[in-house]
């Protein structure tokens, strides 16, 4: 009898132990000047885990995480004027909701975290947003960074969903590639 009423808090809980709903705080308005309170119920993270878990090796892990991300912002734009971000800086007008590369190194951090925290990443641990300069001096570009367990320095990536229109799969490029420019041109 005690172990039904175990199986059926079990049950109840959800993937990893998660609450009915998870809060994350999403940055938009440039410079994280504003921010949403975004609330992800447990079948959309139980989603997202049943994406994540198909992962077979690291280099698969990313692509599901950029697809994780995505899925992760059109949610969040359904609760927020965040689903008026266009990639890049200039195509989105002066619609509420718009995203620079801080709110989104920093939206996406989070989101990373949570997957993290859910035990979504197998092969990957979640780091500090890192920063491209142009000039040596002047900060050009902000991005969220994952590094692959046991890869050190050449196993870090960029998870930057700057470069996409809100909930498109973000763009994950190795680190030092995109420190040197690369990316989508927007």
């Amino acid at each position: 009898m005690k172990l039904l009423g175990l199986a059926a808090i079990l049950c109840c809980l959800g993937a990893g132990g998660a609450s009915a709903e998870t809060e994350v705080s999403i940055c938009y308005g440039y410079g994280c000047i504003a921010q949403a309170q975004v609330h992800y119920s447990d079948a959309q993270l139980r989603a997202v885990d049943k994406m994540m878990i198909v992962a077979v090796d690291p280099a698969e892990e990313r692509k599901m995480l950029a697809d994780a991300i995505g899925r992760l912002y059109a949610w969040a734009g359904e609760q927020s004027d965040i689903h008026n971000d266009r990639a890049g800086n200039y195509a989105d007008g002066h619609a509420p909701g718009k995203m620079d590369c801080i709110d989104h190194s920093q939206s996406t951090t989070r989101l990373l975290k949570l997957l993290q925290q859910r035990g979504d990443l197998k092969y990957h641990r979640v780091l500090e947003p890192e920063v491209r300069h142009w000039a040596l001096i002047f900060p050009a570009h902000w991005s969220a960074v994952i590094e692959e367990k046991g890869g050190g320095e050449h196993g870090r990536y960029a998870v930057d969903s700057w470069f996409v229109d809100n909930g498109q799969p973000a763009i994950v490029l190795p680190l030092d590639e995109w420190k040197k420019g690369a990316g989508p041109d927007v």
